[in-house]
C-alpha cells in the first residue's frame, strides 16, 4: 500500500501537514497524491476540533513541482494521449487539490523548508501565509519546461503579489532567494532553516487560540473580499457578523474582556 502523500500530525487545534516524498523532493506525481491532498482538506474543513493548518515538506524541500519523468514518459498528473485528455487529467488531479485547499476555511500556514517549485510555489501560495527558511529557493519556473501553470498559479500569485511582479516571475522562470520572496510580499518572515517549523506551529496556535467559527467566518470574508464589490462584502459582512454575534464564543470573549480573564472558547 502506498503510503499517503501528506503525513498528519495534530498539536492541540493545530493540524501540520507533511508532504512526505523526501525521496523525490516531494514531487507530486500521481493522481493518488492528489487524491490524498484532496481528502485531507476536506476532512480537515469538515473537523471542528481544527482552527489553524501548517503545511511544510520532508527533507530538505517544500515540494519541487510535478514529477519531471512522468512527465516525459506522459503518465501520473500531467500530459496523456491526447490535448483533451490532458485538460481532463489536470482537472481531476492538480486542480482539484487547489480547489480543494482554497474552499477550507481553516487558516493555513506554508512553511517552506527549502525548494518550492512551479506547483510547490504554486501550493504554497493558496494558504494564507507564508514563513520561509533561510535557505529556500523559490520559481515560478513553468516556463522552463515549456508548459504553463495550469495549476491555478496564474491566479493566486499575482493575487499576494500584483500582476506585474507575477509576470515578472513567470515570463522568466528565475529562481530567487527567500529574502527576495520576503522583500516583495511573497512571505513573511524568513527565519533559520532549524527554527522553521517550530516559528510556524507558533503562529498557528496564536490564530487557533481564537473563536473556532470566527476564525473560519474572517477567512472567508478575506477570500470573499479579494475579488467581491464593496457594498457586497459589506452585506456579506453584515451576515457574517449577525451569524457570530449570536454564538456562546462571542458571548464569551466579551465576559472574559470584562472580567479580566483568558477566554476558553468551544467553538459554538
Amino acid at each position: 500500500m502506498t503510503t499517503p502523500f501528506l503525513h498528519e500530525e495534530r498539536r492541540g487545534r493545530v493540524a501540520i501537514l507533511t508532504m512526505d516524498r523526501a525521496e523525490s523532493m516531494n514531487a507530486i506525481g500521481t493522481l493518488e497524491d492528489c487524491d490524498n491532498i484532496v481528502d485531507t482538506f476536506f476532512r480537515l474543513a469538515n473537523d471542528r476540533s481544527v482552527s489553524a493548518i501548517v503545511l511544510t515538506g520532508a527533507g530538505r524541500a517544500f515540494c519541487t513541482g510535478g514529477n519531471i519523468k512522468g512527465i516525459r514518459d506522459r503518465q501520473g498528473i500531467g500530459p496523456l494521449d491526447q490535448p483533451d485528455s490532458t485538460a481532463a487529467n489536470y482537472r481531476r488531479g492538480v486542480q482539484r487539490a487547489t480547489r480543494a485547499m482554497l474552499d477550507c476555511e481553516v487558516p493555513m500556514i506554508a512553511a517552506i523548508n527549502g525548494h518550492a517549485i512551479g506547483l510547490g510555489l504554486d501550493l504554497a501560495c493558496v494558504c494564507d501565509l507564508r514563513l520561509a527558511a533561510d535557505s529556500a529557493k523559490m520559481a515560478a519556473s513553468f516556463i522552463k519546461v515549456g508548459i504553463i501553470p495550469g495549476d491555478g498559479g496564474a491566479w493566486t500569485l499575482q493575487k499576494i503579489i500584483g500582476y506585474s511582479k507575477a509576470a515578472e516571475l513567470f515570463l522568466t522562470g528565475r529562481t530567487f532567494d527567500a529574502a527576495y520572496a520576503q522583500s516583495i510580499g511573497l512571505v513573511g518572515d524568513v527565519v533559520p532553516a532549524d527554527q522553521l517549523l517550530e516559528k510556524a506551529v507558533a503562529l498557528a496556535e496564536e490564530i487557533a487560540a481564537n473563536s473556532p467559527r470566527a476564525l473560519r467566518l474572517t477567512k472567508r470574508l478575506l477570500r470573499e473580499a479579494q475579488h467581491g464589490r464593496a457594498g457586497d462584502v459589506l452585506e456579506l459582512s453584515a451576515a457574517f457578523q449577525a451569524i457570530v454575534h449570536e454564538t456562546a464564543d462571542h458571548k464569551e470573549a466579551v465576559n472574559a474582556i470584562l472580567e479580566k480573564r483568558a477566554p476558553v472558547f468551544t467553538g459554538d
